[in-house]
């Protein structure tokens, strides 16, 4: 295989790839570093490639070794209430912690929004730091990635028992922790409209209806969450709307998502990414982590022509 056929390679597979590390790690700096250790690795043994599984097969392994052996040295991505306690809305908000500790939204494609957006979604992608690193890849290569209990044994060196046993306890834990699908149905399309309408407007009246009871609110590397309807529209009031903001719809692990702009020059301030469940938000992710909202490849001032 000479450059250009393997650069084709790497545009076929680059996207499925990156998400599949970004799943395996919750980090989108880690799952960067991971798939270019992938493509190294993949390139230098490209000529021992002897086709005996499918090219396809041959990345993907190559890939969870990776992201294995880089789960190995960093501890698993954290919300904000595996960390610590909720505060109350006159709290101190907290001194950020910088480090590597916090799950990391992914900036979804417009067009990835749909298929199979429940393996991408932001609970999901947590409940999957709670799996041992082998686990968590026996899940994604068999349910995510759709190979056989024999491939999956093959490309971790194991057995198919091991691979089925190892399947069977992660769907369980996996099971107790996502609630929600990230799938937004046409109603509920009308209660984001509301919901950015009443953001927009600072109307913390009209926001009481559209949260759930136990609505959290989370905003990393900040260490504050809050917890509870009450909680969280006490915050909004106190602090959140001390200032004017403008939002613009994006989307982050196939979920509804807002780059929100804050006044009064209208600088992009978070990426807030909402869970819809039985008609109500029942959490409010808000990414504040410049590098974070980085990723997202928006503009840095609201965008004067919106």
């Amino acid at each position: 295989m000479n450059e250009i056929e393997f650069a084709g390679l790497v545009d076929e597979h680059k996207r499925g790839l990156h998400q599949h590390c970004y799943r395996m790690l919750g980090s989108l700096h880690d799952a960067e570093e991971a798939l270019q250790e992938t493509w190294i690795a993949a390139w230098k043994g490209i000529d021992a490639f002897e086709g005996r599984s499918k090219v396809r097969t041959w990345l993907y392994t190559i890939a969870t070794r990776c992201c294995l052996r880089h789960a190995e040295r960093q501890p698993p991505r954290l919300l904000s209430w595996e960390h610590g306690p909720s505060r109350e809305p006159e709290d101190d908000l907290g001194e950020p912690i910088m480090d590597s500790i916090w799950l990391d939204p992914w900036p979804s494609d417009p067009g990835e929004a749909a298929p199979r957006r429940e393996t991408i979604g932001l609970a999901y992608v947590a409940s999957l730091q709670h799996l041992p690193p082998n686990q968590r890849a026996v899940l994604l290569l068999s349910e995510v990635l759709a190979f056989s209990a024999a491939e999956v044994a093959g490309m971790l060196d194991t057995s198919t028992a091991s691979v089925n046993s190892a399947l069977q306890r992660a769907r369980a834990t996996v099971s107790t922790r996502v609630t929600a699908e990230p799938v937004v149905s046409d109603d509920e399309r009308v209660l984001l409209d509301s919901f950015v309408d009443a953001w927009e407007r600072a109307d913390v009246d009209a926001l009481v209806e559209m949260l759930s009871e136990g609505v959290k609110f989370t905003m990393p590397p900040l260490l504050a969450w809050y917890d509870g309807r009450d909680a969280v529209l006490g915050f909004v009031e106190r602090k959140v709307f001390a200032t004017q903001w403008k939002l613009v719809p994006v989307v982050a692990n196939g979920q509804p998502a807002y780059a929100c702009y804050q006044g009064p020059d209208f600088k992009l301030g978070a990426i807030n990414v909402l869970t819809v469940e039985d008609g109500k938000i029942s959490w409010i992710a808000a990414f504040v982590d410049p590098a974070v909202t980085a990723q997202f490849g928006l503009p840095e001032y609201f965008p004067a022509d919106r």
